[in-house]
């Protein structure tokens, strides 16, 4: 698997909770982009929503479309794992679903989100500015009859921690075409996580894992 690393900025930023240490950093090509989650994270369904989130971590980390994201330092990255290498995705070009998560389920928000409603998505508009708003018009409008199934949250990854961690891209890549069968929906997550092979039908897949992460935390 082929990862885009962005060179053109340098930026730093850490969490720290019981469950999870998080530091998400981006340097030069040929450094790791990192984040450190020990385990398989305790992913839970944003009631509504196509998409997971963490409540035991203290770093605003979703699950959409079989990928995970995280917003950290007011920058958005992506993985296909759930402890990275990761990836800077520009604004523009964000899932709209994991965009309309509302402000309640980021566990680290930062400080301009104060004074936001609790239910109701980030002021991407406000905070991005006029050009960014005119590109993704309408963002913040949708009919909740119409969301997708959720992706099946890839468990597989729970046996792969510590030193059984795979870092290389290409043994990512080969574990996860092999185990993990849903085909994206996005064109970001398809640009940059190559598919898994077909097989199984993945709204079966969808239907199984939903219900286990339903089962596991709170509403």
């Amino acid at each position: 698997m082929r990862y885009l690393l962005v060179a053109s900025s340098l930026l730093l930023g850490s969490v720290t909770s019981a469950h999870a240490q998080v530091s998400v950093s981006v340097g030069l090509p040929g450094v790791d982009i990192g984040i450190n989650v020990p385990v398989y994270p305790n992913l839970v369904r944003v009631p509504g929503y196509p998409v997971y989130y963490d409540p035991r971590a203290s770093a605003n980390y979703f699950f959409y479309d079989g990928a995970y994201w995280v917003y950290e330092g007011d920058n958005w990255y992506a993985s296909s794992w759930y402890n990275g290498p990761w990836q800077v995705v520009a604004p523009e070009s964000v899932p709209l679903y994991v965009l309309r998560v509302p402000v309640r389920y980021y566990r680290r928000p930062p400080p301009y989100f104060r004074g936001w409603h609790a239910n109701a998505p980030p002021r991407w508009g406000h905070h991005w500015g006029r050009d960014w708003e005119q590109r993704r018009g309408g963002w913040d409008r949708w009919d909740r009859r119409s969301a997708p199934r959720p992706a099946p949250l890839p468990v597989y990854q729970r046996g792969y921690s510590g030193d059984r961690y795979p870092r290389a891209p290409e043994h990512q890549h080969t574990i996860r075409s092999e185990q993990y069968r849903y085909q994206p929906r996005e064109d970001v997550t398809r640009q940059h996580f190559p598919a898994g092979n077909r097989g199984r039908d993945h709204d079966d897949r969808g239907r199984d894992h939903d219900h286990e992460g339903r089962g596991r935390g709170h509403r």
